[in-house]
Formats: C-alpha cells, sequence, structure tokens
C-alpha cells in the first residue's frame, strides 16, 4: 500500500498517522475499523463480483468507502497493518454451526499479529470482538463485546470462544490469497450461501451494534434491541446517515432494474 493510500485509509477511520506498530495502536485501528467501516454485501447482491485483489478491496474501502465481507475487510485492514510495520499473518477460520459443529475450515479469514504475544484480530465477522485477542492463553479475556478464550483444538488449531459458546475455529498454519478464492466464489454465486440470500449491512458502536437485514433495521444497546421496517427513502437514509453509504437506489430496486 503507497503512502498516499495509507494516509486516506487513517482518514477514514478518524486516526492520525500513528507514531508506533505497537499493542495500543493495533487496539484503536481496530475498534475504530469495526465502527468505522461496515460488514455489508451490497456488491454481490446486486451482481458485482468483486476479486480477492489487494487494488481491488483497498480502492472499494478506502476511495469507494464501501465495506465488504470478512475477505475484504480483513484483507484490507492486514495491507494498512503492514505498511505501518505489523507483521501479520492469514490464517483460515471456520465458524461453528448451531449444533457446534465447525463449518469448513476456509469459510472464514482472520488475521494474527505478532507483537510480544501473539493477537487474533478480525474487522470481518459481523459481530465479534472490539479489540484484539491474545493467542496463546485460554484465560478469559474481557472484552466491551463480552468475554473469549481462546482454547486448543484438534492438529494444533484453536477455539475461539465467546461467552461461554464456540465461535469459531482457527488454523493455526499460514494461508495464501489462492487458499481463500474458491470459497470467495462460492459466497458470491451459490444461492445457498447466506452471503446471497439477503441483503446484510452492519456496523459495531460503542453500545452494541446497528444491523440492516433487508429493509429491516435493529439497533442494539447495553444488550437491548430494537427493530424497525423501512420504506425504501427511509431505508437510503439510513444507508447514508448511519452506514455511510451513499446509494441512488435500494440494493432490491438495482436488483429489478438491472
Amino acid at each position: 500500500m503507497d503512502e498516499r493510500t495509507m494516509r486516506a485509509y487513517l482518514d477514514r477511520l478518524g486516526i492520525a498517522s500513528p507514531e508506533r506498530a505497537d499493542l495500543d495502536t493495533l487496539r484503536l485501528l481496530h475498534q475504530r475499523h469495526l465502527f468505522t467501516v461496515p460488514f455489508e454485501n451490497i456488491y454481490t447482491r446486486i451482481g458485482t463480483p468483486v476479486e480477492l485483489d489487494e487494488d481491488v478491496y483497498v480502492d472499494k474501502i478506502v476511495n469507494k468507502r464501501r465495506g465488504g465481507g470478512c475477505y475484504e475487510l480483513n484483507g484490507a485492514f492486514r495491507a494498512l497493518l503492514e505498511s505501518l510495520g505489523y507483521r501479520t499473518t492469514m490464517l483460515g477460520a471456520a465458524p461453528f454451526k448451531p449444533d457446534g459443529v465447525p463449518m469448513f475450515a476456509l469459510d472464514h479469514l482472520v488475521l494474527r499479529v505478532d507483537l510480544d504475544h501473539p493477537y487474533l484480530v478480525d474487522v470481518g465477522f459481523g459481530q465479534g470482538y472490539v479489540f484484539p485477542i491474545q493467542m496463546d492463553t485460554d484465560e478469559g479475556q474481557q472484552d466491551p463485546a463480552g468475554t473469549f478464550r481462546v482454547t486448543k483444538a484438534e492438529y494444533g488449531d484453536v477455539d475461539v470462544w465467546f461467552d461461554g459458546k464456540p465461535k469459531y475455529r482457527v488454523e493455526e498454519h499460514p494461508r495464501r490469497w489462492v487458499d481463500f478464492m474458491p470459497s470467495w466464489e462460492w459466497h458470491q454465486d451459490a444461492p445457498e450461501s447466506f452471503w446471497n440470500t439477503m441483503d446484510l449491512c452492519s456496523l459495531a458502536t460503542p453500545k452494541g451494534r446497528v444491523t440492516l437485514h433487508g429493509n429491516r433495521f435493529l439497533e442494539t444497546e447495553d444488550g437491548e434491541t430494537t427493530e424497525r421496517i423501512l420504506h425504501d427513502d427511509e431505508l437510503l437514509e439510513v444507508y447514508r446517515t448511519v452506514f455511510g453509504i451513499d446509494l441512488e437506489q435500494t440494493p432490491a430496486n438495482q436488483r429489478r432494474t438491472s
């Protein structure tokens, strides 16, 4: 990532150029990313494919001021961290299904950042930890979102737990972009993929989260969730004012006219 793009990225996050690539800065970058860049699937829903290419997803997030899925968000965040001097590794992860069985290993992308300890970084999971979590301890770690633990699993993998429930299983060995491409293509194309079944836009907030599921607007504050059904003009206003995304038409109307 060139310096101009790096500065534009930091500007979107509302952060001045950091002096050190340390844990305090990493925590700030992670939190601001979650509060600023939404987890959203608009491009997929209107039939605009996104390549797993750094120039493409960084341009989408920094210049077009959109969000994206885990591969895009964590991929762009990795490029930013590397440009700031952090040492990062891409890891495959498998979210747990409701029956407690993990999905396939490359369904999700997370990052490991090596400082005094290895830290797990994830700005691309609809709902997760606000700050990076330490990977080499199984003690409970308090976070604004809840309590997280990292425990050993089979074959050298680790499991991440959230408030006593398994969240996802993380591989310990490094992955390359080519490893994630079949999964990303499937999520964009397969009708049964959750990424391709409903218009989704979600953003963490200091008190909880705001989420659009289709035309349902959910606001969670201090554990309490309220829901409103929005008309098209209200939907466009929420995309603009809450998520920072300017649309001329709702994703549903764009599909109808395309």
